[in-house]
């Protein structure tokens, strides 16, 4: 028998991962290959913005600390971590982000209505839902609306912790799902563990979810965590209480993961992925345009035993994988990239 070249032992690799319907991890990168702006962007935006007038002169002071910073190259997480910014100040960063997020994320649903195949998260969703698995669990960091797109424009219904309709409110089941007659409709749970452009929390201290609202309505605030100080100490409220149970459920249960555009910078995401690798030959596929030092560094650590992962190489396609000795490359293949992916493992 001849012997399997490198494509092919990456693409029986792939099969056997999207075959047994695995967790789904999406970082800012799998959003960014759609136009909408990164953690960097996002920097470049806030050093744009003047201090305000109205804010103390320790505000001022505070804010001049972070545009230098950012000047200096640091990135936009660790530039919030080095300096205390007030309440209101981090109010202001929430909504700017949350206003640059949501232009693209409204270029991208406009997008969708000329091209349903616009996302090639649809597709993926399609392949594992041809099958009898019933729910596809996505787990992100991103506040941005693509994987529910996604899941509309392939007919399947999505579920993000909050009930169905104009003006959602939450779920206060941990299964909410849609039934056709005695079918559950095929179901894809988004467990946004940073928080989305439509959760709102109103003046009542109430939180809900309105699709609708470009705009932040009158008397609400948005509920996204950013980067930062604050990060770990709002997260411990709700929503994101019952989200991160649900999406630790999710990690916990799966059986592989499929992390798309992810750094595993993130403390609410991969402590459950990684205790799961180390402990069970769960399998790890990793699509990135360039992968992190701190996913190369766990991959090469020995933690991992099945892993695989893509990313972009000046010929095409770098490969490291656990049945690879360092690294290897594929030249003229872009399969870091989800949709051509995809095209080389389940055809054009």
């Amino acid at each position: 028998m001849p012997k399997k070249t490198n494509l092919e032992c990456v693409q029986e690799f792939a099969q056997t991962v999207l075959s047994i319907a695995p967790a789904i991890i999406l970082g800012s990168g799998a959003s960014a290959a759609h136009g909408v702006p990164g953690m960097a962007d996002l920097a470049r935006h806030l050093r744009t913005l003047p201090a305000d007038e109205s804010w103390s002169l320790d505000e001022q002071r505070e804010w001049a600390n972070f545009c230098t910073e950012l000047d200096a190259g640091t990135d936009l997480e660790a530039a919030l971590h080095r300096v205390r910014l007030s309440e209101r100040q981090t109010q202001q960063v929430v909504y700017e982000t949350r206003r640059i997020l949501m232009r693209a994320d409204i270029q991208v649903f406009e997008g969708l209505l000329a091209d349903r195949n616009l996302l090639p998260l649809t597709r993926l969703y399609r392949h594992i839902f041809n099958s009898t698995h019933r729910v596809v669990n996505v787990v992100t960091t991103n506040y941005d609306r693509l994987a529910e797109y996604a899941a509309d424009v392939g007919g399947y219904c999505h579920f993000t912790g909050f009930d169905y309709g104009h003006i959602q409110s939450r779920s206060r089941h941990a299964e909410t799902r849609i039934f056709f007659g005695s079918d559950v409709g095929r179901t894809v749970c988004v467990w946004k563990v940073h928080g989305s452009l439509d959760w709102f929390r109103d003046s009542a201290d109430q939180i809900l979810a309105a699709r609708s609202c470009v705009d932040v309505p009158d008397r609400h605030r948005p509920v996204m965590v950013t980067p930062g100080i604050d990060k770990y100490r709002l997260t411990h409220g709700e929503p994101f209480r019952t989200i991160f149970v649900r999406s630790d459920s999710a990690l916990l249960d799966a059986r592989a993961y499929l992390c798309v555009g992810y750094g595993f910078n993130d403390e609410h995401v991969q402590p459950k992925l990684i205790e799961r690798c180390q402990t069970v030959d769960v399998p790890l596929l990793v699509l990135t345009k360039e992968l992190s030092r701190t996913t190369i560094d766990f991959l090469r650590s020995g933690r991992c035993r099945k892993f695989l992962a893509l990313d972009e190489s000046p010929t095409g396609t770098r490969v490291l994988g656990s049945d690879f000795d360092g690294s290897i490359d594929l030249p003229d293949q872009q399969i870091w990239r989800l949709d051509k992916f995809l095209e080389c493992v389940l055809g054009v």
